[in-house]
């Protein structure tokens, strides 16, 4: 059985990125709107939600490039690197 080739991993497939756009988003309409536009229905009211949206936003675009290197590394290790 012939063993199918990989495609090339692609930024905009790996979640991490896809989730850190939308704490980004979700941060400036905090920024925009106010704080409560982005608090959950019943959460306590806690200052910095802007600030965390963003900190979390940073954490998962930090994994996505981690996670995307690493998926290119494995990629060029199985099939050669593209030029």
């Amino acid at each position: 059985m012939a063993s199918k080739t990989l495609a090339r991993p692609v930024w905009w497939k790996n979640t991490f990125f896809l989730f850190g756009i939308l704490l980004v988003i979700i941060a400036l309409i905090g920024l925009v709107r106010g704080e409560s536009a982005i608090r959950d229905p019943g959460q306590i009211r806690e200052g910095r939600l802007v600030m965390i949206n963003l900190l979390a936003a940073v954490l998962m675009i930090a994994n996505g490039l981690v996670s995307h290197r690493l998926a290119i590394q494995a990629y060029e290790e199985a099939n050669g690197p593209e030029d």
